[in-house]
C-alpha cells in the first residue's frame, strides 16, 4: 500500500526515514535473541529506545506535513495518508510493547522507560522493574508516549534557541553586508580623490612651467627696457660720443642750441 501512496517528496521522504527505522527496530529486536548477556541486551535495548523516540518524532512531522498538504490533495489521497500513519502508529506502539517484554526479562537492569530529560529523578532498577510489571501494555504505551512528549518539548525549545541564533546571525550577516557595500563606496571615493589630486598635480606643474616661461620672458623685456634707458642715459649725458649711435626720433644735442644763442646775443652788441 505504502509504495502506491501519492506523496510530496518532503513526505515521501519522512516516510522513507519511518520505514528504514521500523526496519532497523526489527533486526534489532530479532539480535536480541541471540544475545545471552545481560548488559548486551540492555545497551542493545537502550539502541532501540533511540530508534523508537526519533520513529515517533517522525510520525509526528509526517503528521504536520500531511496536514499542511490536505488542502491540495484529493480526499482519497488525505485517507491513505492518515491510514498509513495510524498504521505506523500502531506498529511503533507494537515495538513500545515488545520492549517492555524484553525488559521484564532481562529483570533487574536498570534501563529507564524513555529518557524523559536532564534535572528529573532517576528510578532505581528494581523500581523499573517493578513499574514495568504492573502496568498493563496501554498504560506502558502512555507512559513512554507522554515520555516523549517531554522530549519533543525539549527539542522544540531547542529549535527555538537555534532560530533566535539563525536570526540573530541573518541580522550580523546584514549588517556586515551593509558595512562592506559602505567600505566599498569609501574605496570608490578615495580612488576618485586620489585621481583628481594626481590631475590637480599635473596641472600645478603646467601652471609651473607655464609661469616659468613668462617670467623668462618677462625679464627679457626687463633687460631690454634696461638697455635702452641706458643708451638714453648715455647719449644724453655725453652727446659727443660718437661710438653710439642717435636713436631716431631723439632732440638735437643741447650744445648747438647754446651757440646759436651766443651768436644772437653778440649780434645785439
Amino acid at each position: 500500500m505504502a509504495s502506491n501512496l501519492q506523496m510530496s517528496p518532503q513526505v515521501e521522504q519522512i516516510h522513507g526515514e519511518i520505514r528504514d527505522n521500523f526496519r532497523a527496530l526489527a533486526n534489532g529486536f530479532q539480535k536480541l535473541d541471540k544475545i545471552k548477556d545481560a548488559n548486551r541486551q540492555t545497551n542493545q535495548l537502550e539502541e532501540l529506545t533511540d530508534k523508537m523516540r526519533e520513529s515517533k518524532r517522525l510520525i509526528k512531522e509526517f503528521d504536520r506535513k500531511i496536514k499542511d498538504e490536505e488542502g491540495r490533495n484529493p480526499p482519497e489521497v488525505n485517507k491513505q495518508l492518515n491510514d498509513e500513519k495510524q498504521s505506523m502508529i500502531k506498529e511503533l506502539n507494537s515495538y513500545v510493547a515488545l520492549r517492555k517484554t524484553y525488559m521484564n526479562t532481562i529483570g533487574n537492569k536498570k534501563l529507564e522507560l524513555f529518557d524523559n530529560g536532564a534535572g528529573a529523578s532517576e528510578p532505581t532498577a528494581d523500581e523499573n522493574v517493578r513499574m514495568a510489571s504492573e502496568m498493563s501494555n496501554q498504560e506502558l504505551i502512555n507512559s513512554g508516549t507522554k515520555a516523549m512528549d517531554e522530549t519533543d518539548q525539549a527539542i522544540e525549545r531547542s529549535k527555538q534557541v537555534v532560530h533566535q541564533t539563525i536570526e540573530v546571525g541573518t541580522q550580523t550577516a546584514a549588517t556586515l553586508k551593509g558595512q562592506t557595500e559602505q567600505m566599498g563606496r569609501i574605496v570608490n571615493e578615495l580612488d576618485s580623490i586620489q585621481f583628481s589630486i594626481k590631475k590637480a598635480s599635473q596641472l600645478v606643474k603646467e601652471i609651473g612651467r607655464q609661469v616659468a616661461t613668462d617670467k623668462c620672458i618677462m625679464l627679457f623685456l626687463f633687460l631690454i627696457v634696461c638697455g635702452v634707458i641706458a643708451i638714453i642715459v648715455v647719449k644724453i649725458v655725453n652727446p659727443n660720443n660718437k661710438d653710439i649711435r642717435d636713436i631716431p626720433g631723439l632732440a638735437p644735442p643741447v650744445p648747438t642750441r647754446r651757440l646759436l644763442y651766443a651768436r644772437t646775443t653778440d649780434h645785439f652788441n
